[in-house]
Formats: C-alpha cells, structure tokens, sequence
C-alpha cells in the first residue's frame, strides 16, 4: 500500500471517491480507481500508484475536499470525510481524529494575511443550507475617502456541521482596516501584525500538520478575500469587513466601486452609499451590470449641492432571475457610482477636520501644453497575433488623436530597433496618415531589446533639443509598451534601469505599458518612477486597445509642469509629497498634512506651476473654524476621517517611493510606512490581520495584500470568481472543469504546457462524469451545418432532391415610426451607401447617428450615436458597444445587462442584445445585435414626435415634409412618396420586424430603397 503523505499523518480522515469507488461506507476496505486528468486547481489526492487501499468508515459524514497540491497528470481523485459523531477517521489505521468538538468562549489564533480587496459577494451556497438573511454596505464618501463597511448575516439550517466560506472583493487601491466574525454572539476579531511577525505565527501553524488555504488576486480594479469557518447546526454568522481606500480623478471623475455577487436570495439586502462634497457635486451617475427594470424601481438617487445619497434596496422579487427561477438571484456584476465636484477656484480646495488638512488642485480652463511623444512598440515574437492587432488598432486612434502643435515619431523594435522617421515630425494630417499605414505594417518577430529601443528615443528626443527643433514651453513623453522580459542586447534589468535613468537624467518622462503577465511589472515600475512617469499593465483581452487609449488620454493633455505646494511653515507639518513634475487634464494634485498645535485662523497655500509660455502661482486660502464646521453631519461623515486619509496618502506614497531608492533609505521608507500602517490598523503589504476562530478549527489561512508587480496574477479573467458560500457538503460544485493541452510560448518560462485553472474558464470543458454522447451546441438561425467527428455518406443526397425552401424573408435596413402621418411606418432599405453616412442629425435635441451599412451583408458594420449634452458617444459594431463619456472609453458585450443613468440620459441593455439610449424628452434611440435571419447590427427608433424640426441626414429626412401620392387604381401595391422636392418609389412588401428582437414578426410595409 502506498505511503500516506507525511503532512497528513495522524488526521482523522475517511477516503471517498469522487468519481467511482468499489466498497463503501460501513464495508470492507474498497478500492479507489484510477480517476480522469484533473483540472489543474483542483485539489485533488496524488496517487504514487494507481490504486489506493481504503479502509471503510462507521459512519457517514459530509465529504471533506482534501487540501493537496494538484498535480499535472492522471491521478486517483479522492476526497477526505471526517466522521464527526464518532470522532474517528479510517483515513489510516488506528489513529484518531484530531478535531474536536468547538468549546464556547475558546479560541485559537490562526493567521490571514488579509488581501486588500472587497466586493459586496457572498458565496454559493448548498440549496436550503446555508441562508444569507441579511447582506448590506454602507460606505460614506467624504471629501473622497471613502469608508466602506460590509455586513452579512448567515444561519446553518442544515442538521450537520457546515462549513462556510465567506469571500469578497475589494479595489485594489483600498486598505483593509478591520474584520471580525461573530458566532452565536460571541465575536472573533482581526488583530493587525507586522508582516514577519504573522508569517511566524503561520508558519508554525503549517509545521504542526494544520492546513493552508491560499487568498488569490483577482480582476483588474479588485482583490479577492476568503475565510472559512465551521458552524453548527442552527448556529447563526455574522461577518462584517471594513476598508478604506482615496477615490482617485481619472479622466474627470472619481469612481467608487461595489460588486455584488451574493449567488442566492437575500431578505434583507441594502446598500447605502453617501457622499459628501463641500465643494458641491457637479455631476453623479450610477451604472450596473445586473440591473434590469424591476431592480431599478429599488434604485434611489437623491441629491443636493453638496451631499448625495444612493440606495439600492430590492425585494425578493425583484432579486429573482424569472419566474421559472424563483431561487437564482439576478444580482451579480458590478455597481459604480461615478461623481465630480465643483471648482470656482483655481487654487484649488483646502479642507480641514479634527486637525488636519486636504488641498485638493484641478484646476479648469488651461490650454494644453504641446507635447513630443515617441511611442516605442515591442514587435517581438511574443506580441504576435491578437496583441499586436490590438497594438495597431490602439495606435491608430492615438495618432488620429494627436493635437496640431504636438510632434511624434515611432519606434519598433525586436531584437533590434528601428524608427520611423530620422527626427520628430510634425503632426499634421500628412504625417498622421503615413504613421497610420506605418503602424499597420508593423509585424511581430523575434526577440526583446528593450534597452536600445528606449535609449534610442531618448537621442532622437536629444538632438532635436540640441537643434531647437523642441517648440519653446512642450513637454516630452516616451511612451513604451511590451509584453516581455529582455532577451536581446542588455538584458540585465538593473543595467538597463541605470542606462535609462543615466540617459533621460530627468529631462523627459517615462511612461511604461506592461502588456499581459509575461513582463516584470516591478521592472517597469521602476524604469518609470524613476524618470518621472508611471507603469500600467495592459490585460490580454478583447478590449485591450481601449485599455491603451484610454491610458494615452490620460497624459495626452498635460496643462502644467513643475508643480509646487507652499504653506507656511509655521502652521503645517507631516506634509506628504508637494512637488510634481506634470499636471494632466482630467487629474487632481492631492496633499496632506497636519495643522500645528497653535493653528492659525486661516490656511493659506501657494500653488505654482509652469504652464505653455509662462510661470503661474494660485494663491488659495482657508478658514479653519468654517472647515471644521462642514464636516460635521454624522450620517454623511465617518469619525477623523481626515487623518485616516492623511495616513492613507502618506502609506502609499512612501511604498511608491521604496521602488526607486537604494536599500538603506528603501528600509527607512518602509519603517514609516510600517508603522502608520499598525498606528492606523490598516493591512498593507507590509502587515497581516491575524483572525481568531472557535475553538477545534485548526485551519490556518493566508492572505497576503498582493502588489501589482506580482506575476501570479497570470491566468486571472476579470469578473470571474471561483468559489462562493458553500457547505461542507457541497463541496463538488466548487470544481471547475476544463482544460487544454495546447502549449502556450511564454517569455518567461518557454513553453508551457498545462493551463492554469482560470485559463480552463475559457477552454474546452473536461467531462468529469461517465462518458457520454456529444451534443452539437444549439445554433441561431439560420441553421450552419456543423460536422462533429467523422461523417457517413448521405444517402438521401444521392437518391432524392429536396424540394426548394422559398427564401426566408428579410428585415430592412431600417424601419421608421412614422407617428402622426398617413403611413405608420416605413421600411428603408440602404443600397447605394458607398462609405459613413449621415443617418440622423437633430441640432435640438442634440444627437447625431452616423453608420456605414455594408449593402452585401446587408446589415451595419458600425453605428456610432453622439449626443453633446451630456457628451457621450456610442459606438456599435457587430462585436461589443464602446461607450466614451469624459474621454474615459468602456467595451461592453451584446446581450450583457448593463444599466447607466447619467444626467439626462439613461442607458440600458438587456440580454436580448438591445441596448437603448433614453431620456424623457428625448428619441429613443436604440441599437440591437440581431440573431435573426440578415443577422448583424440594427438601428431602432422610437418615440419619433420628438423630433424637431430641423432634423436631417438620410433617415431624419423622412421626418420633414412628407407627402404620400394617392394609391394607383391599376396597382396598390405601389405609391410615390415625396419628401423635400425629391420622389421616392414605394412598394408595399413583406418584411420582418426585427425590433422586438428575434425571431420576428413579419409584417406588410411600405418600403423605399435609398
């Protein structure tokens, strides 16, 4: 018989097979069979041999997954009982089990790193078990900071032990500050530890035979937390987290985001979200990916000049997917509250509390400063394929976004490096076009010289210096995205930070794309912190080139450089960072501090900068008593929240600076940040909370907060979370199958085999049960035949004709309401559109359709809506939605839910594909991925009288002077009809009416070819 693993020794354990096993509980000793490849992730049991000896177990129990690494290869899949009446395992002879029954008011101390991350998500959980009867957040926003607390309620309906665990996301940028658990009354809180000391505490707690269980990263904005607990019969949970975070401008707006996930339905779920803004809330918008009509009627949005509320308060009802599934919510996605605030003064705002002060610069209505920008590209042999697709489409609408005054060149390089142009050129429409046909030739081989590429726009940025070809008062951006490591040339990435550091000697900016996980984050982290710039990883997806222009918009506008903060030294001290070198368009300078003892009546500051051609200084000032006295609404306001975000600045800004300085100041800088962040109980990667449990609950869980520069980030998806509230009994439904046996080329490992269990989200799935007949998926119609594994001759092909099927019909172009005319509707059939074309245009209300409509797949390869108040553009291909508000640019899915109310307009899409833009005075527009026979995108309008009386283009035409010629008596089926001076032959004709989605409807319209 095989060894038992070593670190299982002594436990309690009975074997079941997961798949097939001889025997049985209460049998003789059964046999566990060799099971299929399990997916990677999957903690399964490695088996040295393939079959295991199993002893039998007295008595049933609810199966345990064992907790073993997963191997690579065909393995006995097994899962471990505990038997907890006897107390007994048959796992391995004559020994007993170490768990023992809890014993109230005991506990035992076991360590979670906590994972900075949180989302309002609940877990599955095993059918009438485990209930969630209670799910709420409430998060105060003020000035900003944002203090968010999440509480869940749950009770053990089951008459067994279960096990839950409870799992939640959180942004990135948050800081955990406190988690607790209370277990029939009696409470098991977080504690916060310095890093080491907690590692310590886990460590020893693994050396003792206890099990680990791991916190992973997820997603691009957000971090995921689990713990488990077990609970007893009718025993009653209270979890609650709390986390704090400083919401950041971005692209003129500040984001708070919540997920909401909590995979059954709640009684009582709520959330409240409050903000407070004493310079006043110029603008708030709320979006989800989960809300549908029922659910909105629980959304409530109230507002005044300075304080805001949001509600989101749904029934049980209105939780529920369907009729048909009474018991699955509809609740899981995200909800964002997206805001701004008022700036009168140029200065920016000084707020003060409990004593200490924010100073928070934005100024408007400065004029860009002109910019040269070499945009440096890896065409290496990694970024073949969809990446440097998505590089060439990025590129050209960055470069169609260049201003006149800017200069720009381009730079590829493999293994070598190459430019464009010898010098920087202007970007006039000339040189703008030939950059386009440039960048989409460029082709990816061969290897990675990151250290020449960059060194080589640093010379050609040099000698147009040194030749005054720089216009007097521009700024100068070199702007690198690569997906790899070094591999050709210099490939030390010290040496190369010093040669770049060395060569830029601050008079450019650094700007860093890390495209997917195959790069070194901290590598380009510090190649830009270093010289003045910033690093963002770019994530493998089908909207990777939003991600890159919607980084370029960020630094394509830069309004100051050489930005400084003065306050009088008398009256401030712990000031965090109050010196920058650029100020872009769209951001916000933040700083900090505290007021001294004997504070002055009024704060003053001085603000200055460098804008295109001249030196600039804002003066701004502050009354101490005033300030104190806004923040004093308690319901809108959470205790010294001040400080707290002071701390909070100060903490990251002083981790930011570790990753570019040398280890005797980078120890220094850590010291502090360590200890702010035990002073302020903030869990940061320089801490961990260490969480008590009852009593007999030996597991000890990590989670550490995870830095960006991390590469076990590599297979996560964003939006896609593994494991949710589940019983011990339940375990088998957190399996996730699938897997791939294509090797992937990886820079920094080769090539790879196996995928990585998030990858198998996206592959082809791995049956886990008995063998089975192959279905073909369902197909949308019209039908494609498909073959599935080998085919047999058709016979009847080859002794009968089938008789010929009549042409199904057809949906026009476009159909017109025609409210208030003779003819209702009208059906518009694009022919002769050659290129983009004019649909709508409606000066009074504001909105301009264009499309281009490809006559021989008779649908639109893309329409585009704008609308100027508020501005907002939609672009619809037959793919995804764009939507760009505020520069900020967002991909969306057909037929994912998504619902947006920004002020004056509302945007919905069902999982139907159609995707409306809506307002009370306005036309509905609407647009729709048809699956339906001339399937593709179509234009839907509604509520045509609104219309004024000046709209135009090729469709709005029809809403003018329209007049219908009498019906020929020879021949009804025919009419003229006459609109602006010009004749349009009509014919009444089948069509079907693709608006209320598919399959249709076919109904008799008038239909005219333009």
């Amino acid at each position: 018989m095989p060894k038992w693993p070593q670190h299982l020794e002594g436990v309690g354990w009975s074997l079941a097979m997961a798949t097939k096993c001889r025997g049985g509980v209460g049998k003789k000793p059964s046999r566990c069979l060799q099971g299929p490849q399990g997916p990677e992730g999957l903690r399964i049991l490695k088996a040295p041999s393939p079959l295991f000896t199993l002893p039998p177990c007295q008595l049933a129990s609810p199966p345990r997954q064992s907790q073993v690494e997963a191997p690579l290869w065909p393995v006995a899949v097994c899962f471990l009982s505990y038997c907890p009446l006897c107390q007994t395992g048959s796992g391995l002879p004559g020994t007993r089990a170490k768990m023992k029954t809890p014993a109230p008011g005991r506990a035992c101390g076991i360590v979670l790193v906590l994972l900075s991350l949180a989302t309002l998500q609940t877990l599955r959980a095993q059918k009438n078990d485990i209930d969630i009867y209670s799910l709420t957040v409430d998060s105060k926003v003020s000035s900003r900071f944002a203090h968010t607390v999440v509480t869940s309620r749950v009770v053990n309906k089951a008459s067994t032990l279960q096990e839950i665990t409870f799992q939640m996301e959180l942004p990135k940028k948050a800081f955990i500050t406190n988690f607790s658990m209370i277990i029939d009354g009696v409470t098991y809180p977080g504690n916060i530890k310095e890093k080491a000391a907690a590692q310590e505490q886990y460590s020893a707690a693994v050396a003792r035979g206890e099990s680990a269980g791991l916190v992973k990263a997820t997603g691009r904005k957000t971090e995921q937390f689990q713990v488990s607990v077990s609970v007893a019969p009718a025993a009653k949970v209270t979890f609650e987290l709390v986390y704090e975070e400083l919401l950041v401008r971005h692209l003129g707006a500040y984001e708070l985001l919540l997920k909401v996930q909590p995979q059954q339905l709640v009684k009582h779920l709520q959330m409240d979200i409050y903000i407070f803004e004493p310079q006043g809330i110029s603008f708030l918008e709320t979006e989800s990916t989960f809300m549908t009509n029922e659910l909105a009627e629980a959304l409530i949005t109230s507002q005044n000049k300075t304080k805001a509320h949001v509600r989101f308060k749904p029934t049980l009802s209105q939780q529920q997917k369907s009729p048909e599934q009474q018991q699955d919510t509809v609740l899981d996605g995200n909800f964002i509250v997206r805001y701004d605030v008022d700036r009168t003064v140029s200065g920016g705002s000084i707020q003060i509390e409990n004593g200490y002060f924010v100073h928070y610069f934005a100024p408007e209505h400065l004029a860009t400063i002109p910019k040269n920008v070499i945009f440096v590209i890896d065409k290496s042999g990694s970024m073949r394929g969809r990446k440097i697709q998505q590089t060439r489409e990025a590129l050209l609408k960055i470069l169609g976004d260049l201003g006149p005054r800017d200069q720009f060149n381009l730079i590829s390089f493999s293994g070598e490096a190459a430019q464009w142009k010898p010098q920087l050129v202007p970007a006039s429409a000339e040189n703008v076009n030939e950059a386009k046909s440039y960048a989409t030739g460029i082709q990816a081989q061969g290897g990675t010289n990151i250290n020449d590429a960059i060194l080589m726009a640093v010379q050609l940025l040099e000698r147009a210096n040194r030749e005054e070809l720089l216009p007097a008062g521009s700024v100068t951006l070199i702007i690198l995205l690569t997906d790899g490591d070094p591999t050709a040339g210099e490939t030390n990435p010290s040496r190369i930070q010093k040669n770049v550091q060395e060569a830029i000697d601050g008079q450019h900016s650094l700007f860093c794309l890390g495209f997917g996980f195959d790069v070194s984050y901290a590598f380009l982290e510090k190649l830009a912190l270093d010289n003045g710039g910033l690093a963002r990883r770019i994530y493998e997806d089908s909207d990777s080139a939003l991600q890159l222009q919607d980084f370029y918009q960020e630094v394509a506008n830069p309004l100051m450089t050489s930005v400084t903060f003065e306050y009088p030294s008398n009256a401030v001290e712990a000031v965090t960072q109050d010196a920058f070198r650029l100020f872009f368009k769209g951001s916000e300078l933040v700083v900090a501090g505290k007021l001294r003892d004997q504070n002055p009546d009024v704060l003053s500051a001085k603000v200055r900068g460098q804008l295109h051609m001249e030196n600039v200084t804002f003066v701004t000032e502050s009354r101490v008593a005033e300030q104190e006295e806004a923040f004093q609404s308690p319901r809108y306001i959470f205790h010294s929240f001040m400080e707290r975000l002071w701390a909070y600045l100060t903490i990251q800004q002083l981790l930011e600076q570790t990753v570019s300085t040398l280890d005797a100041e980078k120890q220094a800088l850590e010291a502090r940040a360590l200890n702010l962040s035990l002073s302020y109980s903030f869990v940061t990667p320089l801490t961990s909370m260490v969480i008590t449990k009852p009593e007999g609950q030996e597991q000890s869980q990590v989670a550490e907060k995870p830095v960006e520069n991390e590469n076990r980030h590599r297979n996560v998806h964003s939006g896609h979370t593994l494991f949710r509230y589940h019983s011990m009994g339940d375990r088998a439904s957190r399996i996730t199958g699938g897997s791939s046996a294509d090797p992937v080329f990886s820079k920094r490992r080769g090539w790879r085999g196996q995928a990585g269990v998030f990858d198998k989200l996206y592959s082809f799935p791995t049956r886990l049960g008995p063998p089975g007949p192959l279905h073909p998926p369902h197909l949308p119609y019209p039908f494609h035949r498909t073959t599935w594994g080998p085919t047999l001759p058709d016979v009847m092909s080859q002794t009968t004709t089938a008789a010929p099927h009549p042409a199904p019909i057809q949906p026009p172009s476009v159909i017109l309401p025609l409210p208030g005319q003779s003819v209702d509707r009208l059906c518009v059939d694009l022919k002769r559109s050659q290129g983009p074309t004019n649909l709508l245009s409606d000066p009074g209300q504001g909105i301009e359709v264009t499309g281009h409509y490809e006559t021989e797949k008779a649908h639109f390869s893309w329409i585009e809506v704008t609308f100027k108040k508020p501005q907002l553009q939609v672009r619809a291909s037959p793919e995804h939605v764009v939507v760009t508000r505020n520069r900020r640019s967002s991909a969306y899915k057909w037929k994912k839910t998504l619902y947006s109310v920004m002020p004056g307009l509302k945007m919905t899409m069902d999982k139907a594909g159609l995707l409306l833009l809506s307002s009370p005075d306005r036309v509905t527009i609407g647009l729709l991925s048809w699956d339906g026979p001339g399937e593709g995108l179509r234009l839907l309008l509604r509520d045509t009288d609104r219309f004024s009386g000046h709209v135009s283009g090729s469709l709005g035409q029809f809403y003018q002077d329209v007049l219908w010629e009498p019906l020929a008596a020879a021949d009804d089926s025919k009419r003229t009809l006459k609109v602006q001076g010009h004749d349009h032959s009509a014919t009444r004709e089948l069509k079907l009416d693709y608006q209320e989605g598919p399959p249709g409807t076919e109904i008799s319209c008038w239909s005219v070819e333009l």
